[in-house]
C-alpha cells in the first residue's frame, strides 16, 4: 500500500477509536469544535509567518485532525463521509481547472484567476464576492474582496494610479483631522486609506496581513529587549524617559532588522 494511504488510514482508525472509546472526543460537535479550528489556524498562521517548518508540520497535523473529526461527527449522524470530502474537493478542482483537465487556454496565474470567477459564477454565485467569508479579519477580507474585483477584470491598471490613490487618502485624512472633523468622517477616511494601501500592497506583490504581522513580532522581540535589558541594568520602564528608552531600543534594532 502506498505509505501516504497507509497513513491515511491509520488516521482515521485512531479517529474512530477515539470517538468510540475517549470521554472527551465522544461528545464532541460541529460547534464545539468550532472555536478550536480557528484557534488550530492561527497557529499554523503564525508558524508560516516565523517561518519554523516543524510547527507548520505539526499544525497542518492538527487540522488534519479536525477535517477528520468533523467527518467521522457528519457520518455517524448519515449526513457524510471523509469520502465525500475528498471527492467533493476531487471533482471541485478538476472542475476549476478546464485549462488542465478540458481544453481553455490559461497561460498565467491571472488568466486562472479570471476563468476561476467565471465558473463559480457559473455554478450559482450571485456576486464574486460572495465567496469572501464574512468573518474574516478584516485586513484579509480586504485583499480577498480587492483579489476577487480583480478576477472581475476590475482593477487599477498600474501601481502608480494606486499610489496616487493612497496619497489622496492621505491628503483626505488629514484634512478631515486638522478641521476637527466628526470622528465618523476621519474613521471613513482612516478606513479608505487602510484600504488604498492594502490595494497597494496587492500591485508590489506584497501580503498586508503577512507583512503586519512579521512587524508586530518585531516590535515584541524589541520591546521584550528593552524591558529586560532596562530590568538588567535596575531600570523601571515607567521610571525612564523617552530618550533612555531609545538607546534600549536602538540596541534591539540591530538585533531584531
Amino acid at each position: 500500500m502506498d505509505e501516504r494511504l497507509e497513513a491515511f488510514k491509520k488516521l482515521l482508525d485512531i479517529m474512530d477509536e477515539l470517538r468510540a472509546k475517549c470521554p472527551w472526543d465522544k461528545i464532541q460537535t460541529f460547534d464545539s469544535l468550532r472555536h478550536l479550528t480557528i484557534e488550530e489556524t492561527y497557529e499554523l498562521a503564525d508558524a508560516i509567518v516565523l517561518n519554523d517548518n516543524d510547527e507548520i508540520k505539526k499544525e497542518l497535523g492538527d487540522l488534519l485532525l479536525h477535517i477528520v473529526f468533523y467527518s467521522k461527527i457528519a457520518s455517524e449522524n448519515k449526513d457524510f463521509s471523509i469520502t465525500d470530502v475528498i471527492n467533493s474537493i476531487n471533482q471541485k478542482l478538476i472542475q476549476r481547472h478546464p485549462h488542465i483537465y478540458s481544453n481553455t487556454k490559461a497561460d498565467t496565474d491571472e488568466q486562472v484567476k479570471t476563468n476561476w470567477e467565471k465558473i463559480k459564477l457559473k455554478e450559482g454565485r450571485k456576486s464574486v464576492l460572495s465567496g469572501v467569508p464574512v468573518a474574516l479579519p478584516s485586513i484579509v477580507k480586504a485583499y480577498r474582496i480587492q483579489d476577487k474585483a480583480r478576477g472581475a477584470g476590475f482593477d487599477w491598471e498600474n501601481t502608480d494610479q494606486v499610489w496616487e490613490k493612497v496619497l489622496e487618502e492621505m491628503a483626505e485624512l488629514r484634512k478631515e483631522i486638522e478641521t476637527q472633523s466628526d470622528i465618523n468622517k476621519i474613521e471613513g477616511e482612516f478606513g479608505d486609506l487602510l484600504f488604498a494601501l492594502i490595494n497597494y500592497s496587492r500591485f508590489i506583490k506584497v501580503n498586508p496581513d503577512t507583512a503586519l504581522e512579521r512587524t508586530n513580532n518585531k516590535f515584541i522581540n524589541r520591546f521584550k529587549y528593552l524591558e529586560e535589558h532596562a530590568q538588567k541594568d535596575g531600570k523601571l520602564l515607567h521610571d525612564m524617559t523617552l530618550k533612555e528608552m531609545d538607546v534600549y531600543w536602538d540596541e534591539s534594532k540591530k538585533i531584531y532588522k
